[in-house]
Order: C-alpha cells, then structure tokens, then sequence
C-alpha cells in the first residue's frame, strides 16, 4: 500500500492551521504538506510535527512576494501562482526559492515544489520557457548542495487559468531541457485525470523513469476524497505497488463535507479501506 501524507492546506480546514498537525497523526498519518509554511517561524512548526511524530515531505515555494506579508497577500491574489516562468521576476523567485530551501533545511523537508506562474498575456510560451528553465537549474543547483530535490507540477488550467505547465509530457521535457538530477515531477492525479486522463498509462511510462519525485491524490471532477467521482484509486494504488513506487502520495483534496466539525476524519473511510488492502471502495 502506498504511503499517505495529509495536506495541512486541504485538510483539517475545519481546525486553525496550528491544530491540524495533532489531527493528522490522530488519524494514522504519518507524514505532511505544507503549501505556505511562511506565515509560521520554522522552529515552532518543527516543535509540532517532532510532537506529532510526523514528517514534512513537501512544502511549496511562495506564489509571489519575499516575506510573510507579501507571500500571504499573493496567495489571496489569483494572478499570483509561481514566479519561476516570469521574465522580470528572477530576484522575487531567487528570493522566494532561498526563503523555501531555508524552511526545507530546518524543517528536514526532502522536497520542494516550485509554482511556475502564469502565462502573461501575450507572451509566447518559449519566452516564458526559456526564464522557467534557467530559474529552475539555479534552484536545482543551490538545492543540491542541501541534499533537497526540486519538483514541477503540471497543473489543469480549469482550476488556475494560464497557469504555465499542464500536461506531463511537457514537464518530463521540462526536466531534459534543465538537465539537473535532483529535478523531478510531482505528479496530480487529479490535474493529470482534467487534462489528460489514461491515468494507469501515464503512471506505467512515466514511473519506471525514476523521474516522478512525489504523488498526489483527490477524487475528479469535484477534488474531494478520492473515493468520490470518476477515478478508481484502489486499483492505481494497487499499481503503484506493482510497479514499485516508494514514494509519499499527497492528500491534497477538499473534503466534501467542508467546514463542519470532524469533516476531514469522516471522509477517511477510503484510507481505512486502502490500508486493509481492499479492492475497491
């Protein structure tokens, strides 16, 4: 069976940030996400996850800004999504990359996504391209030297418009352009059902390349439990196993029952099922 971290952003919502931590390990995680860590100092958040017995396995770079201020007010914006695509950008997104690997390194968090950004209006993609792929060998190179590894994440431009990288086979091309080791996929089943689907194909070429560095998971169309719509998890978990996947798989996912108390616990019966090795939910 694969191994299940709970995103701190997605989950719990129904819990100040704080809290959610206690509320994944009393739910048997064992690992988490953390989108934005920023608003946070590194040490109390370290002091959590060490009470908790938890690992952090994935945090993002910031959507746009260099501190805690300007970090949260991009996320509130939705034409802030990445700097690494944004020719202009490179001192924000150098500034925001050192910000993250600082967190990674105190946090002993292994892996960061990089958010590329938007495609501006107007702008051919080769431009945007060309900044996208030299932002990304510095940050691999500076990541190296820590021992953490860089991911890219095609995202569905049904949920962020314009948003630069979309489809697998563009970032595996991504990776052979920059060329670095410690670059790889992270890849959304959910993004990738939206945009591409043939999910089981898609893990089965694009595991065995080594070059898929994290997973993650929520049910299609509506990104709830993945128990819920279109994508049959059980038998992709069971391929993951077959095909020797040892990796964390994310629980980024909008529980369905939304903000009311315990929200995220009762939508946990898929996890429950996974870990007894059921066939189907």
């Amino acid at each position: 069976m694969p191994q299940f971290a709970a995103n701190l952003n997605w989950l719990y919502t129904e819990l100040p940030f704080l809290e959610r931590f206690e509320a994944a390990a009393r739910d048997g995680f064992k690992a988490v996400e953390i989108l934005s860590p920023y608003a946070w100092p590194a040490a109390e958040l370290k002091a959590l996850l060490t009470a908790n017995g938890l690992q952090l396995v994935l945090l993002n770079t910031p959507p746009g800004g260099t501190d805690a201020a300007s970090i949260e007010a991009a996320w509130a914006s939705p034409d802030c999504r990445g700097t690494a695509c944004l020719p202009g950008h490179e001192a924000e997104f150098s500034a925001g990359f050192s910000l993250a690997l600082d967190y990674a390194q105190q946090l002993d968090c292994p892996r960061i996504h990089v958010m590329a950004g938007l495609l501006p209006d107007g702008m051919e993609r080769e431009a945007a391209q060309a900044t996208y792929v030299a932002n990304l060998r510095r940050a691999a190179a500076q990541a190296s030297l820590a021992g953490v590894n860089v991911l890219i994440e095609p995202i569905n431009t049904r949920d962020i418009p314009r948003y630069f990288l979309n489809r697998q086979d563009q970032a595996h091309a991504i990776l052979d352009e920059a060329g670095a080791e410690n670059l790889t996929v992270q890849m959304d089943l959910y993004h990738c059902q939206v945009v591409e689907g043939d999910l089981a194909t898609k893990l089965r070429r694009y595991l065995p390349t080594g070059r898929v560095g994290h997973i993650q998971i929520a049910g299609a169309p509506g990104r709830n439990e993945p128990d819920l719509g279109e994508i049959n998890y059980p038998y992709l978990f069971a391929l993951l196993d077959e095909l020797g996947y040892g990796g964390w798989v994310g629980c980024e996912y909008k529980p369905v029952r939304g903000l009311a108390p315990g929200a995220t616990a009762d939508g946990l019966g898929w996890l429950a099922e996974a870990s007894r090795g059921m066939p189907a939910f």
